[in-house]
């Protein structure tokens, strides 16, 4: 049964699974994220790229949140006067900020996703081998470590999980 808040969160796991499908196009494993600002405006998105660029920390959810802070620096450098007393510093933090992410972070996501202070994580498939949202390990709600996301796990569960299936299908046939 999909609750309201999984049904809010829709539109933008679509067009996770847009970056998901995206990256199986590279040979990546299709996992798609995208980061919506405090006003639900997508202002990063991300896709796996570790095959495609060599990278192992090429997760979806690591490209988004490189991107969204990099967009909200660019939006507050077009915004208000300079009135930061340390204008050489940059913010980083992702406050107020939601991630739409395929499948559940990983143990590295997942403490990037801490590190960076989004508000909350909305994935699809749950990860049983790998995920630390809750399955295998719980990492985004630690209560020793310094924040918390929610975490709305679930939001169109069968097509995530579909578009990984597939892909391992397929991949053990070759």
């Amino acid at each position: 049964m999909t609750t309201p808040t999984q049904r809010r969160y829709e539109p933008w796991m679509r067009l996770a699974l847009a970056e998901a499908a995206a990256a199986e196009a590279t040979g990546d494993v299709p996992i798609g994220a995208v980061i919506l600002d405090p006003t639900g405006t997508v202002i990063a998105t991300g896709r796996n790229t570790r095959e495609a660029e060599g990278d192992p920390t090429g997760h979806a959810e690591i490209v988004a949140i490189r991107a969204a802070a990099q967009a909200l620096q660019h939006q507050r450098a077009q915004g208000a006067p300079q009135t930061d007393p340390e204008p050489h510093t940059k913010d980083w933090r992702l406050t107020d900020c939601t991630l739409v992410v395929t499948l559940e972070p990983c143990t590295m996501c997942a403490g990037a996703i801490v590190l960076s202070r989004l508000t909350r994580v909305i994935f699809g498939a749950w990860d049983p081998k790998a995920g630390a949202a809750g399955s295998l390990h719980d990492v985004l709600r630690d209560p020793r470590l310094n924040h918390s996301p929610e975490v709305v796990p679930g939001v169109l569960e069968p097509e995530c999980k579909a578009a990984l299936d597939h892909f391992f299908d397929h991949r053990r046939q070759k």
